[in-house]
């Protein structure tokens, strides 16, 4: 993920016409290009809407697409919500972190495993995001093959 300047960031700002109450909007952009929001983003932010550290700080820890560290290559989500749980999401989590060698929330190998709680694609629970792309119904053999065609689009 690119890292971004002040001046870069202004511009974002600015697009959004320096207005505090777009601040989610600002932090989407931010995310969408730079892939996550450092600290010294979260200061920036805070001076340039006129807003304390602690009111961007906790839209930031509010919303988990917000991340505070810097994100893997690939983003794997797995859903747990409940109709995921009730289609074996549970058990999916579970493969996935002995699969990838890494808990929820971490990142490793270029590879960050985050929970979501919910994708929209309840029909075809268990639903996973890899990259940005859900996928419905995967099981635990259908998930090291999507694992293996990401590993193979680098």
């Amino acid at each position: 993920m690119a890292n971004m300047t002040r001046t870069t960031i202004s511009e974002i700002i600015a697009e959004f016409d320096t207005r505090p109450e777009m601040l989610v909007q600002i932090l989407q952009r931010i995310v969408s290009r730079c892939g996550w929001v450092p600290p010294e983003t979260i200061r920036q932010l805070a001076d340039e809407l006129n807003l304390s550290r602690a009111d961007v700080h906790g839209v930031v820890e509010y919303y988990h697409d917000f991340r505070t560290e810097e994100p893997g290559e690939h983003i794997v989500k797995i859903c747990q919500a409940e109709a995921c749980q009730a289609m074996g999401s549970r058990k999916l989590t579970e493969h996935a972190t002995r699969t990838l060698a890494m808990s929820l929330h971490d990142t490793a190998n270029d590879v960050t495993l985050e929970p979501v709680y919910c994708l929209g694609n309840c029909a075809c629970s268990p639903a996973v995001m890899i990259d940005g792309k859900t996928y419905g119904r995967v099981d635990e053999a259908r998930f090291d093959a999507l694992l293996d065609a990401m590993r193979g689009s680098d």
